[in-house]
């Protein structure tokens, strides 16, 4: 079997080992002590270790190893159990691997090609391997389990399974983990001890891949302050992919929908699957890689070699195909790279079928040769079909004449690499805006009069115009190590508008949307919203120091792309540093391009920087204080606190160092940020630390280390700028001592990329998945703090008793949340809200809330009482309660000793009706200018308070006395008002008393019925209601809250209902518990 490449010893190897076959690159050994001849004494002892050891720990009697001649290290690649498994490997590296590793001129390429050929033929092996184990009747099974042991709603939707060890304290647990929607579970059972866990993904603070000296390799997950280790899993990497694609799914479905919203392949979380999830992953990759738009997913990848003319060398790589894109990538990713828009595709040539290639032609007298490809025939069709190039009959004379142009210009490539160019056809600009950038129009260049500066300029320009004859120019130009070198030199002025176009993406954007902007202008300019007033204020903040901005060419230009954007993007609008950043754009890019710039860095290379929250770039400044803390040890020791540098480091990466340098070394930065992405601004970071450690390690304060820093970034100079001192920005700070050492831009960078560049694009992505969760969480647990320090001052819960609430109350909002894309809850969330309002409840959720959380544990869920307490505390009527209504709608009375008690009375013996009134009243005068006199009741009013009595009684130990006690009370009542009104009303007949009478005796008597079925108290008082009206019709009763009140405490039944205590730090842990299990009714 083919293993991962990993570096061997041999010092004493060959004691061990024979070698049975070699060539200049592979050797094959056979282990003593196994095959002909058993290797005398040596093998016996090898022979006698091997079977010795426990089977887990058997070493395979063969083995194939790479090494190249200049070199000492040898690498395992190859393994096997028979000489007829190992033999096979080695005849296929003869035949495949052999001739092509001849055409390589240094060792490291040699390995580098034979370590990713290997790495990709174990991909294929796990491929193959995972397909053969996707048995739907396994997974049928493995649902009904996790449905058995969880007890999750129905519409939970399990992911997937995998069998692993679950690391409780010291002693692992074997169980099986399930990955659904929403939750992660385990579950295990052995000897009679259970393990059961299940953790929502909207509660993990942090998800990576971890090793130590007990654990080789293990998952751990963070979550509610507890660190979770999950190991021995059979696809470690494969299962951690899809928790993280959960865990992200999670995050930007509930708390980050700005970015949710973009991502309309995870919309239905009922849908959710692992491929679904895995190509996700994939799609994500690679459009992060090679720049594209967020449409576009990777459909297909092929294997291939492509043809590379400046190397003149076919270099090994894969094809990977979207929606309008075909892009190829070499082994290593570095080497070189290309992109080709589908809509630069002219033809596709037959494949030949010897050499399994097929030719690409491509707009612009270009020709890309791929082969070694294994479904070429396929690969050919998909092109054409998405290029819509037809290869009928009819089209055949036509396709003979492309093809002849294409084999000549095939042939003209490979014999003249030097005058190849890649040259693509621009787009014509739109004259209703401006088509000039701002530095030729302010600063243009006289060619006539040429300072060395300048002339240093031209040769800068000499040097791109060398590299795209070579390596190509436009959209289809070949990214390489050279290319990198250059932008590390610098950009010259005239190009610097190009060359951001095509390595951010733009330039595609832009053509795949003619007239767009234009659009955008007309329909933005004149509106007024709260974006345009900000835009309005900080358009004269914008590089006031340039003169561009000091005209209103510059002013309009700026106000023109801003004000489209806030309009195309209203959920981002308009932040602070995108007037900056946008300025910079415009100095070198026509206005329609710096729109589309200004798209592809908010929209994709710096995602979620620009938001009232500014997520990215507190995501980027966790990832940047972890790369301290791997490079720069020493000034850690000192500064253990990295915040500091979280606070200093914030303007660095929201405008690119645009507002901490000087402008003409400023955008030197931003060439390196196009073509590297934020790897380049970490780097820059990192180095700019380097610089001054010794002086910030001797700092004492952090205001002394901002002034060493602010120091810094005013000596830092551009001695190649050809830009005039009425351009250039001058030092913020003291001219003094800033003369005193000046730091060119272009060696800062250079010695970035030397120190730092080992800096991989891919580990920062993963970096930035792992601290992401740790951002939102902070933030969240930021704004759950806050809300608990303002219900504080209105209710007397405890803090630990409000946090254990606010829990619950965010969790019924995203129990709401988690099976259906309508809730009210969700669509009104919103995270840039007031903190009180981020998270609210309709009616049905806190209904649900209310009903784990009320005093009287027999109530209904449906109860009356819920839905005249939600109209009472929704005072703005919008369906919809925050965390403080709910808080004051518990209404509780908190005593010191934690118990839940509903007035200051304990029910013992009779209680004094006259004290307990005065008592009242006082409170009422006390807070008259709070307190509003409560109305009288009517009629109708008091038959729903009935109701909502017997409904709270319903289900209690006493249900019986106490309906007979709401009888009482209603009789009671009855008989005070029938008195009442024949006081005030001393003619009225003598007859008027019989229907109080007869009232109060049917009331009494239904309550029986009543006690025996909570339908009985409906129907009792309705009939008492219709008795009563029918003979009173003239003048409707009603009663004051005294009355009712004064009644109900004659009852000690019901005095000791409402005052019995509750222990409210159970009654919360029974909520927590019983919450899954009640999910809300739609």
């Amino acid at each position: 079997m083919w293993l991962k490449p990993e570096e061997i010893l041999l010092k004493n190897a060959f004691k061990l080992w024979v070698t049975e076959k070699d060539n200049k690159y592979f050797v094959l050994q056979r282990r003593r002590g196994y095959g002909d001849g058993g290797g005398g004494l040596t093998g016996l002892l090898v022979g006698t270790l091997d079977t010795v050891l426990d089977s887990t720990s058997k070493v395979a009697p063969y083995r194939i190893l790479h090494h190249t001649p200049d070199s000492q290290v040898y690498w395992s690649i190859a393994c096997g159990v028979t000489k007829e498994e190992i033999v096979q490997h080695w005849d296929w590296l003869q035949q495949n691997i052999m001739r092509t590793l001849a055409v390589f001129d240094s060792s490291e390429d040699i390995t580098s090609f034979v370590q990713g050929k290997i790495r990709g033929l174990i991909a294929e092996e796990g491929k193959a391997s995972l397909v053969m184990e996707d048995d739907p009747e396994k997974f049928r099974e493995a649902h009904l389990r996790f449905e058995k042991w969880f007890e999750l709603p129905p519409e939970e939707k399990l992911v997937t399974y995998y069998s692993c060890s679950y690391w409780k304290g010291k002693v692992p647990c074997q169980g099986w983990l399930y990955l659904s929607t929403n939750f992660l579970c385990f579950y295990s059972y052995l000897l009679g001890s259970e393990v059961k866990l299940v953790i929502s993904w909207d509660e993990i603070w942090r998800l990576e891949k971890t090793s130590n000296v007990l654990l080789t390799e293990s998952i751990h997950v963070l979550a509610h302050g507890e660190d979770h280790y999950f190991s021995m899993l059979m696809h470690l990497s494969e299962t951690f992919v899809i928790m993280e694609q959960l865990a992200d799914y999670s995050i930007k479905r509930l708390f980050d929908k700005e970015a949710f919203q973009r991502e309309p392949a995870l919309s239905d979380p009922l849908q959710i699957t692992k491929r679904g999830l895995e190509a996700h992953a994939r799609s994500e990759q690679f459009r992060t890689f090679f720049r594209l738009p967020r449409e576009e997913n990777l459909l297909e990848v092929y294997e291939s070699f492509l043809w590379v003319p400046f190397s003149h060398f076919n270099t090994l790589g894969k094809i990977c195909l979207s929606e309008n894109y075909l892009c190829f990538a070499s082994q290593d990713g570095s080497q070189c790279h290309i992109i080709v828009p589908m809509r630069e595709v002219v033809n596709v040539e037959n494949p030949d079928s010897s050499s399994r290639a097929l030719t690409v032609c491509v707009r612009g007298k270009t020709a890309l040769r791929f082969s070694e490809v294994r479904d070429y025939q396929r690969l050919a069709s998909t092109i054409r079909s998405r290029c819509g190039i037809s290869a009928s009959p009819q089209h055949s004379a036509s396709s003979e004449v492309i093809r002849g142009e294409c084999q000549s210009l095939i042939n003209h490539f490979e014999d003249n690499p030097e005058d190849v160019t890649l040259m693509v056809g621009q787009k014509g600009s739109s004259k209703a805006v401006s088509t000039e950038a701002l530095m030729t129009v302010f600063h243009p260049q006289d060619v006539e009069n040429l300072d060395p500066k300048m002339l240093k300029e031209k040769m800068k320009e000499q040097s791109w115009n060398i590299h795209f004859s070579e390596y190509g120019r436009g959209t289809s130009m070949f990214f390489t190590r050279k290319t990198r070198d250059l932008i590390v030199r610098g950009v010259p002025e005239a190009l610097r508008g190009e060359l951001w176009m095509l390595f951010s993406g733009a330039v595609n954007d832009m053509a795949n949307h003619p007239g767009y902007y234009t659009e955008l202008v007309e329909q933005s300019l004149g509106t007024s919203t709260l974006a345009t007033d900000e835009i309005e204020r900080d358009l004269h903040r914008s590089l006031p120091e340039h003169p561009a901005f000091q005209s209103d060419t510059g002013i309009s230009a700026l106000r023109r792309v801003l004000t489209a954007y806030a309009y195309r993007n209203p959920k981002i609008g308009y932040c602070q540093a995108m007037n900056i950043l946008t300025s910079v754009l415009l100095l070198y890019a026509k206005e329609e391009e710096a729109f589309w710039l200004l798209v592809a860095v908010c929209e994709r290379m710096l995602p979620d920087y620009f938001n009232r929250r500014i997520i990215g770039a507190l995501v980027d400044q966790a990832v940047f204080e972890d790369l301290i803390r791997e490079n720069l040890p020493q000034l850690v020791d000192h500064m253990t606190d990295l915040s500091f540098f979280s606070s200093v480091s914030l303007s660095w990466f929201l405008t690119l160092f645009i507002s901490v340098l000087p402008i003409e070394s400023a955008v030197n930065v931003v060439d390196c940020f196009f073509y590297d992405g934020i790897k380049a601004i970490l780097q820059l970071g990192l180095a700019v630390l380097e610089y001054n450690m010794e002086a910030l390690i001797t700092c004492h304060d952090d205001a002394e280390a901002v002034t060493i820093l602010s120091r810094f970034f005013d000596s830092v100079t551009n001695k190649d700028s050809p830009l005039p001192p009425t351009v250039q920005q001058a030092p913020v700070g003291n001219s003094d001592k800033a003369s005193h050492f000046n730091v060119d831009i272009s060696e800062l960078i250079r010695g970035a990329y030397e120190k730092y560049g080992h800096i991989r694009s891919e580990e920062v992505e993963k970096s930035r998945k792992r601290n992401k969760l740790h951002v939102i969480q902070t933030l969240e647990d930021t704004t759950k703090q806050n809300v608990i320090r303002v219900v504080s001052q209105e209710v007397r819960f405890s803090s630990s008793q409000l946090d254990e609430l606010y829990n619950l109350f965010k969790r019924q909002h995203f129990l709401s949340c988690y099976w259906t894309m309508q809730s009210p809850a969700l669509l009104h969330h919103d995270p840039s809200l007031a903190y009180l309002e981020q998270y609210q409840l309709g009616f049905q959720q806190f209904s649900v809330l209310f009903s784990l959380l009320e005093p009287w544990a027999f109530c209904s869920t449906k109860n009356p009482l819920c839905f005249w307490v939600f109209r009472l505390i929704d005072e703005n009527q919008d369906g919809l309660v925050n965390f403080k209504e709910y808080c004051c709608a518990l209404g509780f009375d908190l005593p010191e000793d934690g118990v839940i008690r509903k007035s200051p009375e304990r029910g013992r013996g009779k209680v004094d009706l006259q004290a307990y009134l005065k008592q009242w009243q006082n409170e009422i005068l006390k807070k008259e200018e709070t307190i509003k006199d409560l109305p009288r009741i009517n009629q109708t009013q008091f038959i729903q308070f009935s109701k909502t009595l017997y409904s709270i009684f319903h289900g209690d130990p006493k249900e019986e006395s106490l309906y007979q006690a709401v009888a009482h009370v209603t009789s009671l009542l009855l008989r005070m008002e029938e008195v009442g009104r024949r006081l005030q009303e001393p003619s009225s007949p003598p007859e008027s008393t019989k229907p109080a009478n007869t009232a109060a005796a049917e009331e009494s008597s239904s309550t029986e019925e009543a006690s025996t079925s909570p339908e009985g108290s409906d129907t009792s008082s309705s009939h008492t209601s219709q008795d009563v009206g029918a003979d009173l019709s003239e003048t409707e009763w009603s009663f004051s809250f005294e009355q009712v009140l004064a009644s109900l405490l004659n009852e000690p039944v019901i005095v000791a209902f409402f005052e019995r205590p509750v222990d409210i730090q159970t009654k919360l842990g029974q909520a927590k518990a019983a919450q899954l299990k009640l999910k809300t009714n739609k």
